[in-house]
């Protein structure tokens, strides 16, 4: 758990990811079309990325990826991005926190 706090501490917006997965892509590409740089951890490619998964899962990230942290708190996975999104709460979170410039 420590281990993920430190990770999600590093910038505006932290994905945990799996290289494999489509909508992890699909979140990473709707945050990099915004302009937002997230901080991308592939935890099939990392050292140590089960237990970061299972870390996730107790966080209550059900799937555990996309598991999407913006101000150091957990988001969520790809429902509640998309629906931040449309309800037009995403944007105005993301300038809060400095991920967004715009």
């Amino acid at each position: 758990m420590e281990r993920v706090s430190r990770m999600v501490s590093e910038r505006p917006v932290v994905i945990f990811s799996r290289s494999t997965c489509g909508m992890c892509h699909t979140v990473q590409a709707l945050f990099t079309d915004f302009g937002v740089h997230p901080a991308v951890h592939e935890l099939d490619e990392i050292p140590r990325g089960r237990e970061i998964e299972q870390a996730l899962s107790r966080l209550g990230c059900s799937p555990s990826v996309p598991a999407v942290f913006i101000g150091g708190e957990l988001v969520g996975g790809v429902s509640e991005v998309m629906s931040l999104h449309l309800n037009r709460s995403l944007i105005p979170l993301l300038k809060n926190v400095g991920a967004l410039w715009v």
